[in-house]
């Protein structure tokens, strides 16, 4: 079966979250003297991603909007009240930070490269399109996108399979016509194969971390694996390539 467009997660899939989240709220807790109710900045930046992992689970729920997550994500770390122009403030000067280490995995453009003649591309985030076009057009990927589609305006979100089928409708391809690639192996992987698009797996962990693997997606340490899989997609009987 013929794959003819790629859909792709942002967040740690094209784009450094992981480490743009660390090095930004880092510098800010620096900026704004915040270490100080802290054992050190390291326990400091787990718990910030403690938080927002909680309040990301909720939003993705449906129990509270994408402003509303980054609202109590404020709340909850510093333990005190804040109205919501408080909350948005604080999360504003944050972001100026997080903003200034944003960066593309650098095997990104390469295998954006690769494809750019073979497959159309889309991209399917758990985020809101003002945050990922912005996003996009900042890290200078933006028009390798025909779609944008973000889970705050379709009103549905990954693993759902409504998400990942208003991709594929987006882009009028039945879900056999089109891969899926993203880091998270439930979210990402199984929710992709589970709506029966050709699923990747993006581990950039690398397979000696020991995370479960989810039946269904191929799974890769690098994008460089991504162009053998899609001209030969193994769902149909061939031996998977997933690790």
């Amino acid at each position: 079966m013929t794959i003819r467009a790629v859909v792709w997660d942002v967040d740690d899939t094209l784009f450094d979250y992981t480490s743009a989240d660390r090095e930004g709220m880092r510098a800010y807790l620096a900026a704004e003297e915040l270490l100080a109710g802290w054992e050190s900045a390291e326990a400091a930046l787990v718990r910030w991603r403690e938080i927002t992992d909680q309040q990301w689970a909720r939003f993705s729920a449906g129990e509270v909007s994408f402003e509303g997550q980054r609202r109590d994500r404020v709340r909850v770390f510093l333990g005190v009240t804040l109205s919501d122009a408080e909350a948005d403030d604080w999360f504003r000067r944050y972001r100026a930070h997080y903003e200034d280490a944003w960066a593309l995995f650098p095997d990104v453009l390469p295998a954006l490269d690769a494809l750019a003649a073979s497959h159309r591309h889309a991209v399917l985030s758990n985020s809101s399109l003002h945050v990922q076009d912005h996003k996009l057009r900042t890290l200078g990927v933006h028009d390798r996108f025909e779609a944008i589609l973000c889970a705050a305006e379709l009103g549905v979100s990954k693993p759902a399979a409504g998400a990942f089928l208003a991709a594929c409708e987006a882009l009028e391809l039945a879900p056999h016509e089109v891969a899926y690639v993203g880091d998270h192996p439930e979210i990402d992987g199984r929710g992709a194969a589970d709506a029966g698009l050709l699923s990747v797996w993006i581990d950039r962990r690398g397979p000696s971390t020991g995370a479960d693997a989810p039946v269904g997606p191929h799974r890769i340490t690098s994008l460089a694996e991504l162009p053998a899989i899609l001209r030969a997609d193994t769902r149909f009987g061939a031996p998977s390539t997933f690790r």
